[in-house]
């Protein structure tokens, strides 16, 4: 018997905007005016990349060393180390290039397996240990 599938948390909140907003199709992230009317339109790159670095400050984390490509840039490590495909990522990303593609597979793999015996704490490099490396 097949397991079930549940819904995950971003999932059930972007059902929960696009209904909100009364999104059916076309973009997902829009812009919202003062009064709160949902826009047609997408987002613009320079929204995205300003809304990033706000949150990123609010949390704490260097708001100038982040942006919208650190989002790209996350979910595409996040789903090579998840095992996704690369032809799947290549839809979301719409990269072009495979090798463009591929640089984002490789970084996942980076700490995986590495011949120093690094243990790799995706959530954080500050829990990079040795792990029993002789000498």
């Amino acid at each position: 018997m097949a397991a079930l599938r549940t819904e995950q948390p971003a999932e059930r909140e972007i059902r929960e905007w696009c209904a909100a907003a009364r999104i059916e199709s076309g973009p997902i992230f829009r812009p919202v005016r003062k009064g709160g009317k949902v826009r047609d339109r997408r987002l613009s790159a320079k929204s995205v990349c300003d809304i990033t670095k706000a949150y990123t400050g609010l949390i704490g984390l260097d708001a100038a060393a982040s942006g919208a490509h650190s989002l790209r840039s996350g979910f595409l490590t996040s789903a090579a180390r998840l095992g996704a495909s690369v032809f799947k990522m290549r839809d979301v990303s719409r990269h072009k290039s495979m090798d463009v593609l591929s640089a984002y597979v490789r970084d996942a793999d980076l700490f995986r397996d590495h011949a120093c015996g690094f243990r790799f704490n995706p959530a954080g490099c500050s829990d990079m240990k040795p792990a029993g490396i002789l000498i």
